[in-house]
């Protein structure tokens, strides 16, 4: 196990990918244009990045055709490229320390975390899709005896991904690892704020045996690249994370060219809905203060709604308020760390907005709140719980993506779930109760993609994971993501 001075020491001597990975080679950007990339819990510069931009998108959609077209990758046989995908698993893991600490860096988040739950779930998303590849049969449909119907998955073509920047590698790997499982070729553009771990990513599956030209990087900015990949006339599917604004225009975006196919796991506003008759209050309140300062908040099935029954509403904050205090800001490099930095003072500042919001709507912050900004010593917020919340507030309304819980108050189930459903957004939510009949009833009357009960952010690779309404379409991980990066074609032979 590395101490904080091993982190930091290995942080030193570490190279950091600066550059475009356009058909197997690093390269700047054609404007020769850079961005600077900033470690949030220090505010200094790691790197300057190669800013892409129209000219590179050309040159990578050009690259990505071309190996598609030439059958290297597309008509390799499944069980070929399976094993391509498991050497790449194979080097993630060997390059393990490597991976977690440029995400730690880039944006923020503790050491720890990146090994217990980011990285292992990276690799076990390649290993698994790539097992799973070989396995997917075709079918023949019921004809009458003169006449045979065959229908079978072929890949899309070119899959343009764009990613965020809060679990950098994991969700850039929910992404790859079935579009390229399925023979397509992909150009994936990173968050401008945290590019660095899947620039590494790239040249690993090189190494691991991924034809040139199949798997292309350009980081850049989501006016620039991203608005050019998703207007490009060649690219055939465009998989989305991030806020649902962006994905509004990204689907205007396809319209306007060649209504390419759009993905999107978009925002999410998670309620977490608790029970009189949850016999373990304090797991509950564990649980809830995981979901919502876990990754500081900034995830996207954070459940960042707390709606509790009267009758046990004193007895959980006072276990909440508990749970919150192992949450507190420190160096993200100390593996004893469990809350880091927020990724830039542009969301600090979103933070301090909401907070300021609660409180001028009469709501109450009963722990945590804004400290005093200080330049220059990173971009931390204290966990923070805010009581007295009802649904026409703004901050219970809409996506904070940092630390902030609202405790809100129910009478009866009815009620829970008319609060619950009462938001524009769906992709997770939490159902604490240990009354088998109510966890069945309320759960499929919520309206979310997911929903845990006695739980949160349970699943892997076998499980799907996206939302419904605002909150987006189609589903990473599982079997269904193939979905989104193959096409069914039928063929009807007459005999």
């Amino acid at each position: 196990m590395k101490t904080t001075a091993d982190w930091h020491s290995l942080s030193q001597t570490i190279t950091l990918r600066h550059q475009a990975y356009i058909n197997g080679t690093f390269r700047p950007a054609l404007s020769g244009e850079t961005f600077e990339s900033v470690n949030p819990s220090t505010e200094q510069t790691l790197a300057e990045v190669a800013s892409c931009d129209t000219g590179d998108v050309e040159l990578a959609v050009t690259r990505a055709r071309e190996a598609f077209r030439s059958g290297v990758w597309s008509r390799k046989a499944p069980g070929e490229r399976k094993q391509v995908l498991l050497r790449l698993a194979e080097l993630m893991e060997q390059h393990g320390d490597e991976l977690a600490l440029l995400d730690s860096l880039d944006m923020g988040k503790s050491i720890s975390e990146m090994l217990s739950v980011d990285l292992p779930d990276s690799i076990d998303c390649f290993r698994w899709t790539a097992e799973s590849i070989d396995k997917m049969y075709g079918e023949i449909a019921p004809t009458g005896g003169e006449t045979l119907g065959l229908i079978s998955r072929e890949p899309v073509g070119v899959v343009a991904a764009i990613t965020p920047w809060n679990y950098p590698l994991m969700m850039a790997s929910w992404k790859l690892a079935p579009a390229l499982a399925a023979g397509n070729s992909v150009i994936l553009k990173p968050s401008e704020k945290s590019p660095l771990s899947v620039l590494r990513l790239a040249e690993l599956a090189t190494e691991a045996g991924l034809p040139d030209g199949v798997l292309n990087v350009l980081p850049g900015f989501g006016h620039t690249a991203g608005k050019a990949l998703a207007l490009h006339n060649d690219v055939d599917v465009l998989a989305f994370t991030g806020s649902s604004r962006v994905g509004g225009l990204l689907m205007e975006y396809a319209g306007q060219s060649n209504l390419k196919q759009v993905w999107l796991e978009a925002g999410g506003k998670s309620p977490m809905v608790v029970f009189e008759d949850c016999a373990d209050i304090e797991k509950a309140a564990t649980t809830a203060a995981a979901a919502i300062f876990s990754n500081q908040g900034e995830v996207c099935i954070a459940c960042s709604r707390l709606y509790l029954q009267h009758s046990i509403k004193d007895q959980f904050l006072q276990a909440l308020l508990a749970a919150a205090k192992q949450y507190r800001g420190g160096d993200p490099l100390n593996p004893d760390t469990r809350m880091g930095a927020l990724v830039d003072k542009a969301q600090l500042d979103t933070v301090a907005r909401y907070i300021k919001s609660a409180m001028d709507d009469g709501a109450t912050v009963v722990t945590g709140g804004m400290p005093e900004y200080l330049e220059g010593q990173g971009f931390y917020v204290e966990p923070t719980i805010i009581t007295g919340a009802r649904n026409d507030m703004a901050f219970v309304q809409e996506e904070i993506f940092g630390p902030v819980l609202a405790v809100c108050n129910f009478d009866t189930e009815d009620e829970a779930v008319h609060l619950a459903n009462d938001n524009r957004y769906g992709l997770g939510a939490s159902v604490w109760t240990d009354n088998l009949s109510r966890a069945h009833r309320v759960s499929r009357q919520i309206q979310s993609g997911m929903v845990w009960v006695n739980g949160w952010g349970g699943g892997d690779s076998t499980m799907p994971f996206g939302g419904v309404k605002a909150s987006g379409n189609g589903r990473d991980k599982s079997l269904h993501s193939l979905e989104k990066y193959t096409e069914l074609k039928t063929v009807w032979i007459s005999l």
